[in-house]
């Protein structure tokens, strides 16, 4: 398994729930593009319409070395998911304050390009201080620990 992006704000600034494993529909060159780790998670969202997984804002370069015209990079993407996990995200994500956020995009043994979406829900500001705050007091135990050795 070779991992081409990860989300690193996502898990900062929301508060994973669920996760799902989902192929994704590329176009012409995208797939050399992802192999060449053109890619950014930052703005992605996933969105459900008419029984269907899209994903949002996930910016995959043009390829270089492509001859014909280059899909726009921007574009919506559809994911792959059987129809028991869509209702199933359905389910969630029409729950107040979850969203769909994609975490990490990689290809599987077999070459196949797949995405790992989130259902998730925003942080609140006294949820990452309180993260933080719990850090900074393991560092100083940890530093006591060793200190005593």
């Amino acid at each position: 398994m070779k991992v081409i992006a990860t989300n690193r704000k996502a898990l900062h600034d929301y508060q994973v729930i669920d996760t799902y494993e989902a192929g994704i529909v590329l176009k012409g060159s995208e797939a050399k593009s992802l192999r060449q780790s053109a890619t950014s998670l930052s703005d992605a969202y996933g969105q459900l319409n008419n029984g269907e997984v899209y994903l949002f804002n996930l910016h995959i370069s043009p390829y270089k070395f492509t001859t014909g015209p280059s899909p726009n990079p921007k574009r919506r993407r559809k994911l792959l998911l059987n129809k028991r996990e869509i209702k199933k995200l359905y389910g969630l994500v029409q729950q107040r304050g979850n969203t769909l956020i994609p975490l990490k995009i990689y290809f599987n043994d077999r070459g196949f390009a797949k995405v790992t979406i989130g259902v998730c829900r925003r942080k609140r500001f006294y949820d990452k201080k309180e993260k933080i705050l719990k850090k900074e007091v393991e560092r100083k135990i940890d530093k006591i620990k060793k200190a005593m050795r």
